[in-house]
């Protein structure tokens, strides 16, 4: 009940997470001129949250929280 709805918040705060994480590394590609690491790290932080975020989902649908 309760575990059940923090781990759906939890969720949805990763995926706004994962999109603005997204909508960084396209602003940095539009706006930069020449090569620029910070597209780079937007984007390797993204991958890192959708993997945290696939791993929390695959454990809360095992034990039973959503």
């Amino acid at each position: 009940m309760l575990i059940e709805l923090l781990i759906k918040i939890f969720i949805v705060i990763l995926f706004l997470l994962i999109i603005g994480s997204l909508a960084s590394a396209l602003f940095h590609l539009l706006t930069s001129k020449e090569t620029n690491d910070k597209t780079v790290r937007a984007l390797t932080y993204r991958i890192g949250l959708s993997v945290f975020a696939f791993i929390i989902i695959i454990i809360s649908k095992n034990f039973g929280w959503i």
